[in-house]
């Protein structure tokens, strides 16, 4: 069954919305407009947390709304609410009326109709009954703890959301998505004597459940929970200082989407207010990096087989052997910069409009060993996990904290340390890039975005990568 059947019974067959009315609301409201859709939207979602041996919290909820937005040049109009009823649209209708056409507008093109099918519109939430959901937390838990008596705490989180959206134009042009998503998150804290650390891994999709109650991957991802608690229990205070760096294949491309991603969307370079800004066509980035943001890898976390404007998500080149090439762009911000939309407008619900968000961002792997890309450090650091980090969008200053980290002495890894923090700026940063690995590797599937206080999944990956003179933060005295 297409998306537009599926959410058609939703929104209109089971409701008392009719089609025909709905449209006639959108053609009076928002087609005076440059542009503008009614987004509508129902979305289901349950959360179970496991602690201290027992299910802690158990949740489950069902919502719906709608957005409607009408843009006449860099101005937008934008009204929401949670009832879904023809009164509602009415009233939302009246308030982006308001906003007035100082000339004919154009007639928005529609969003091509090229997108793929990129994940089930099967509920996650209908996969498992609630019983074997909470039998899986229990086998997790039950399982940590039988590895090691140094565990003293074991956390265990599953949770699923299935979204359904319909994106409704003022020229009758429709599209709509069905969107699964779950997560399992593992937590172990262990001692020795009084001496307490942390390790967390998680993992997630646009998938059911089935995929991640599969014995041998929740136990690997105890397993390295577990590695990752020792090795912070064993790590010494980092060194400071100038140094080279490398860095980890998969998660640790989490920089890469903070210190670059962000200021390569589109409305920070409309404003100019990026670090990027005017630097189509000029080196960013050292030769051989390629940086790529793709919405249409199948299954993965910040995959979107439309975006929430209805155009059909791309795969963008950005940074292609270190030149920048293109920015992310919603459908407002590239009529603005005269360029095409690249599927990257993203909102985190109805109650959000649209602006350019990045998907699965990723740089493409070199012919470099990642041995060999050890090897070539006298003294350094290797990075292989970050826990968070803070970036300025205008001048590309960054601060990372590394939660898994290592001394580099003569080219071989050695001790763990702890406290790393690495400090610089985006592009800068991107211009000390000496060696490429040949492994690159997207994460587990855990990513969440945060920007205009909207969040969105998304997804991150690199190779491991050797960055010269880095400046690193840490405790060591």
């Amino acid at each position: 069954m297409s998306e537009l059947k599926i959410t058609d019974d939703i929104f209109f067959n089971q409701t008392d919305l009719s089609q025909d009315s709905i449209q006639r609301i959108v053609n009076d409201s928002i087609g005076h407009c440059d542009d503008g859709e009614l987004f509508i939207e129902y979305r289901q979602s349950e959360a179970f947390g496991f602690d201290d041996s027992r299910l802690k919290t158990a949740t489950f909820d069902s919502s719906q709304g709608f957005g409607l937005r009408g843009i006449v040049g860099e101005t937008r109009a934008y009204a929401h609410a949670s009832e879904l009823s023809e009164t509602s649209i009415k009233r939302a209708a009246e308030t982006v009326k308001a906003l007035k056409s100082g000339q004919q507008a154009l007639a928005p093109n529609n969003p091509a109709r090229t997108n793929a099918k990129l994940y089930s519109d099967e509920n996650p939430i209908l996969d498992m009954e609630f019983s074997d959901k909470v039998k899986l937390l229990q086998d997790i838990d039950s399982y940590a703890r039988s590895k090691d008596p140094k565990i003293q705490q074991v956390s265990a989180s599953l949770s699923a959301s299935w979204q359904a959206v319909q994106i409704i134009r003022a020229n009758g042009h429709r599209t709509a998505d069905i969107r699964p998503l779950v997560r399992l998150n593992i937590s172990v804290v262990v001692a020795d004597g009084d001496k307490m650390e942390a390790g967390g891994t998680g993992l997630g999709g646009r998938m059911g459940y089935a995929s991640y109650i599969d014995t041998n991957k929740w136990q690997s991802q105890v397993d390295e929970a577990f590695r990752l608690a020792m090795v912070n229990l064993e790590a010494v205070p980092a060194p400071a200082g100038e140094m080279d760096v490398v860095l980890g294949p998969g998660w640790p491309g989490v920089m890469l989407h903070e210190a670059v991603g962000h200021g390569l969307e589109g409305d920070f370079n409309r404003k100019e207010t990026s670090t990027f800004t005017n630097m189509i066509g000029k080196r960013v980035a050292s030769p051989g990096v390629t940086v790529i943001d793709d919405g249409t890898i199948p299954d993965r976390r910040g995959s979107i087989t439309i975006d929430d404007e209805g155009t059909p998500s791309r795969r963008n080149v950005l940074i292609e052997d270190g030149i920048l090439v293109g920015y992310m762009q919603d459908r407002q911000n590239a009529r603005l910069m005269g360029v095409s939309e690249t599927g990257n407008g993203r909102r985190e619900s109805y109650a959000h409009h649209p602006m350019p968000r990045m998907t699965n961002t990723y740089m493409l792997g070199g012919k470099e060993e990642p041995e060999e890309i050890i090897k070539s450090v006298k003294n350094g650091l290797y990075a292989v996990n970050f826990s968070g980090g803070q970036v300025d969008i205008v001048s590309g200053k960054f601060v990372f904290a590394a939660s898994e980290a290592y001394l580099i002495e003569d080219g071989k890894i050695t001790s763990p340390v702890k406290g790393a923090t690495l400090i610089g700026n985006g592009p800068e940063a991107m211009n000390k890039i000496s060696m490429i690995g040949n492994d690159m590797k997207l994460d587990d599937g855990v990513g969440t975005c945060g920007k205009d206080g909207q969040g969105v999944p998304v997804g991150v990956g690199q190779p491991t990568l050797k960055m010269n003179g880095i400046t690193v933060g840490g405790t060591a005295v």
